[in-house]
Formats: structure tokens, sequence, C-alpha cells
């Protein structure tokens, strides 16, 4: 895939013309209320349709390439990226207050405060939700987010790291298929996880789930260890069994040796179906001063040819069948 074109689409001229054209119609309104209504963007029908079907029924990824980042200032990117995502799908809740697109940049040492952590033994760091750790400049390991499709606009890299990683899902599976079967069905049943830093502050909120599963041969598979281990933390929680901590070890060793990795440049948008696709990221460091400070906006996005889910999955994503809208974080009242 590193080497493949497939999963590579450009905007050519014509289309730069037509966002500049639908960008015009909304600047009065917030980026949150453009439509694909009041954004209207004929001629590139084809390409929407191209890359749900890419993203669905083909390799599960797609980087869609030329938005003039520098032409715009933050708040007509955010609705040009807006009015992009709102063709392609249908924007989900990333967060319990209703946040539809998040800044993903390096927000210091109090995210944690900020964002959900818990508190250790005492001298030992807090353990960092989910939510928080994705605004450090630190490490984040492969998992995949609450949403059929993540998509992630490059508008800044940092001055070193920040490098992409993806691996193929089905990969894993038929890894393990063809060498560690037990470990397959392992990964068949429910791991426990915690909804710390999603829908709550308190990490004893848990459900189970299986981290792999199949429904009218689609696969699909949800997975994030940051999860496990804060359900791990709360009262009653059975502890992972000797086969599950092996299972996810081979897990995160397979991904490790089956992804690839890449560099977003300023203007790409990344599209991952996270129902096939991990997603990971090497540490980085940004310069200020240069004006190499990593940003990237996020949009999770619900989409109109999903795939079935199987029984027991509404625990996560509330609808299971082929094609509902479904999947972000649940909200509450403020």
């Amino acid at each position: 895939m590193k080497a493949s074109r497939r999963w590579i689409r450009d905007l050519d001229p014509a289309a730069l013309t037509t966002l500049d054209a639908a960008l015009a119609r909304v600047r009065h309104l917030p980026w949150a209320e453009v439509t694909r209504a009041n954004f209207p963007l004929p001629g590139l029908e084809a390409l929407f349709d191209d890359i749900r079907d890419e993203l669905e029924d083909g390799c599960g990824m797609v980087k869609l390439r030329g938005v003039p980042v520098d032409r715009y200032g933050e708040d007509d990117l955010r609705r040009l990226y807006f009015g992009l995502g709102v063709h392609v799908g249908m924007p989900v809740f990333q967060n319990r207050r209703g946040e539809l697109m998040r800044a993903i940049r390096d927000e210091g040492a109090e995210v944690g405060r900020r964002y959900g952590q818990i508190e250790t033994k005492s001298g030992e760091t807090p353990f960092l939700s989910s939510y928080a750790r994705t605004l450090t400049n630190g490490r984040l390991r492969f998992h995949t987010d609450r949403t059929d499709v993540v998509a992630l606009l490059c508008v800044r890299q940092a001055a070193a790291g920040g490098i992409s990683k993806i691996c193929s899902t089905p990969a894993i599976h038929n890894a393990l298929l063809r060498h560690r079967p037990d470990l397959l069905d392992t990964l068949f049943q429910d791991f426990w996880r915690s909804r710390h830093g999603e829908e709550t502050d308190d990490p004893a909120v848990v459900y189970p789930l299986p981290i792999f599963g199949v429904e009218a041969a689609k696969f699909t598979s949800h997975y994030s260890l940051t999860y496990i281990e804060a359900a791990e933390m709360a009262p009653g929680v059975p502890k992972l069994s000797a086969a599950q901590r092996e299972a996810i070890d081979r897990l995160m060793a397979l991904a490790e040796e089956l992804c690839f990795e890449m560099t977003l440049d300023p203007g790409d948008i990344q599209f991952l179906n996270s129902h096939v696709t991990y997603h990971g990221r090497t540490p980085f460091t940004d310069d200020a001063t240069s004006g190499r400070n990593r940003l990237l906006l996020r949009l999770w996005l619900t989409m109109p040819n999903n795939r079935p889910l199987p029984a027991g999955h509404e625990v996560l994503w509330r609808a299971i069948a082929a094609g509902a809208p479904r999947g972000g974080i649940g909200q509450v009242p403020a």
C-alpha cells in the first residue's frame, strides 16, 4: 500500500474552484452549521462515491490531497473541511459535550486534568484517558476511533516525528489464523473496557466487547488498550487472563510488523475505516517559532454505506444494522 496509488485521490483545479465557490456561500455561518444543502459541490459527486466505496469495499483507507491550507484562515478552513466531511459522511460527536471537530495538537502538561486521568500511587504519573493522550506530543499506540471513519486534515506538521502508522486489521486476523488460531479465538471473546474519558469521568463504568467480530462476511475490530487497562483498574472487573494478555501482545506485535509509516503533508486528508484499520503515531517535537507546530483537524464520520455489526456491539455503537447512523460519544446534559 505504501507504494500503491489505489488509495490516493487528488483535488484538481476545477474541484478547488468549486470548493471556493461553496465556501463563499457560508462565510457568514459558524462552521458547524455547514450542510450539504448550503455547501453545494456540483461535479464532485463521483469523487465522494469513489471515496466511500474504497473505504468500505476497497482497502479501507483514502488520502485526499491538495487542500490549499495556506490560502485560508482557520475559521474558513474549518468551514471548508466540515463541508467536505458532510458530503462524504455524517459527522458524529467526539466528546460528551458535543464536539464535532477536534484540533489535534500538543496541549501541554495539563491535558489529563482537562480531559481525564486516573490518579495512581503517590509519586507515579497519572493514567491518562485516551482522549487526553491524543492531545499530547507522545506516542499513540495502535487503536481504533469510535466511528465508522476517522478523517484527519493536516494543517501543519511538526518539526520532527508525528509519523502516522496504519495497519490492516484483517491482515492481523489472517496472520493469527495461520499461526495462532487459539489466540484468534480469544480475540472474538469479550474484553472489559472503561468509558473513562468518553461518557464519564468514572473509570468504573465498564462494558464488555470482543476485539474482533464478523457479521455477514464483514469484519470489524474495535480496540484501544487504554480503555482495557482503565477497566482493569475498576473494582470488580476481572483481570485479563493469561490467554487474553498473550493475544493482545501478539496483536500489537503483528500490527507493528504489518504496518506501514507515512507522513501527512499540509493539505492532505487521511480517511480510515475504523472497522478494518488500526492507526497510531510516533512522538513529535514542535517548533512554533518556525511555524512547524503540528496541527491536524479531525472529523468522525458515520457512513451511509457502513457494514452490519455483530449482535452485542450495540453496547458501543448503539446501532448495528448496515447503513444505520451510529458511533460517536453519547451526550450528557451540560
